[in-house]
């Protein structure tokens, strides 16, 4: 049996350079349960790098279609 169903949380960044991204999107997953997912909107090009390693530092997985669009589930 799954847990109870979660909104996505949207963090846009977009207009923002790193570390910005990165400190917004782990600002929003401290305050969501675990198990919750996170859309991170960027469009620094530094971002899915800096959030892949704050997503391994914490054990968060990182999906990435290369679109600007990062989802980060905890």
């Amino acid at each position: 049996m799954s847990g109870p169903p979660y909104a996505v949380v949207v963090v846009d960044t977009r207009g923002m350079r790193c570390p910005w991204p990165a400190l917004r999107l782990a600002k929003a997953m401290r305050a969501l349960p675990p198990g919750a997912t996170a859309r991170l909107l960027a469009d620094d090009p530094a971002a899915p790098r800096e959030v892949a390693a704050l997503a391994a530092e914490h054990g968060w997985q990182v999906h990435d279609d290369g679109t600007g669009e990062l989802l980060v589930n905890g």
